[in-house]
């Protein structure tokens, strides 16, 4: 008989939130090795269930004491809750994989994508994995599957992300407004700078240095430090669409050498976590539509760009509350304990 599977102790932070209740969802569709699951969240969220495993998980106030014997804590519940009880939760013996921008640029915190840079995970100085950013970890599986023996020496990238990445509110919002603009209503707006139904907004994300927001920085500097490639050449424009759920980003790449558009394609049809649907030809493409609720990364609408020596453009999806938060958080912990990193 072979040794009994060690099942782990899992606490969720930000339980009733849009990745939290993803995070649930998804440890039972992985069957995660699961003891016990603890759903912790605000005071006012008290009192509330969610679901796991077929189990009803009622809703606990997060304090300071809230991490007493949890192997494994997932924290979705923004920057400042993360920095106050993602260090108390390490303490306490767990491994912390946070879901928010805390502590993803921190010296001695590994950045991590499952597919791309898994020996980062056992590297941690302060108990904490960070999770990046909803498009960069879709944009580093994709580079890094066909950067081997190519290189990549500059990125282009502009994003259409979706009304889920900014929140529920906004997703509620956006289905509101259209509602409005059918009945001939006039959209209300307050979730976001500009009404989202109807439009597209290139912007909404904290203003920074230079002219470029949060968004577009956590993009760029996320990149090169998961792909250990600190003077990568890279830009971004982020733009919110009226979308419920996935981002889209259209890439443009300068690399190394001369990479055909069917070499491209070869090396992501054979990458772990990228499915390539490119047939423009029969209308075959990514789409939102199409991708929610899926896994993996999609690619598709790869082509030479003659504008550039060795250029090459395509097209990726994501769903950014699985890939592009719980469902890469919960790979992290998948591999952590496969490596024994836990």
């Amino acid at each position: 008989m072979g040794s009994p599977v060690r099942e782990f102790n899992v606490a969720v932070v930000g339980a009733t939130g849009v990745v939290g209740t993803e995070f649930f969802k998804i440890l039972g569709q992985r069957q995660f090795p699961l003891a016990r699951v603890r759903a912790l969240a605000s005071e006012r969220s008290a009192g509330l269930e969610v679901e796991c495993a077929g189990q009803r998980i009622p809703v606990e106030t997060l304090d300071e004491n809230a991490f007493a014997g949890v192997d494994i804590a997932l924290f979705s519940a923004g920057a400042e809750v993360s920095r106050h009880f993602a260090p108390l939760a390490a303490r306490a013996g767990a491994l912390v994989i946070d879901n928010s921008s805390a502590w993803r640029m921190e010296d001695g915190v590994p950045l991590v994508v499952p597919e791309v840079n898994p020996k980062d995970i056992p590297r941690r100085a302060h108990g904490i994995i960070a999770n990046p950013n909803c498009c960069t970890i879709p944009l580093t599986v994709a580079l890094n599957a066909i950067r081997d023996g190519v290189g990549i020496e500059r990125v282009t990238v502009a994003t259409y992300q979706s009304a889920s990445g900014a929140g529920s509110a906004l997703v509620q919002e956006l289905a509101a407004q259209t509602r409005s603009i059918a009945a001939g209503e006039d959209p209300k707006s307050s979730s976001y700078p500009y009404q989202l139904a109807y439009n597209v907004v290139p912007g909404g994300w904290p203003m920074e240095e230079g002219g470029y927001n949060e968004e577009e920085m956590k993009l760029v500097l996320e990149t090169r430090k998961i792909l250990h490639e600190p003077q990568l050449r890279i830009v971004a424009t982020c733009v919110r669409v009226p979308v419920p759920i996935c981002h889209g980003e259209a890439v443009f790449l300068e690399t190394g050498r001369s990479l055909s558009a069917a070499e491209a394609r070869a090396r992501w049809d054979s990458a772990p976590g990228i499915v390539v649907q490119d047939d423009p030809a029969q209308q075959i493409y990514p789409t939102p539509v199409g991708v929610a609720g899926k896994d993996d990364v999609y690619v598709g609408r790869i082509r030479n760009d003659p504008s550039t020596p060795n250029g090459l453009a395509f097209w990726l999806v994501s769903d950014n509350l699985r890939k592009g938060a719980a469902l890469n958080a919960i790979q992290i912990a998948e591999e952590a304990i496969r490596m024994g990193a836990i």
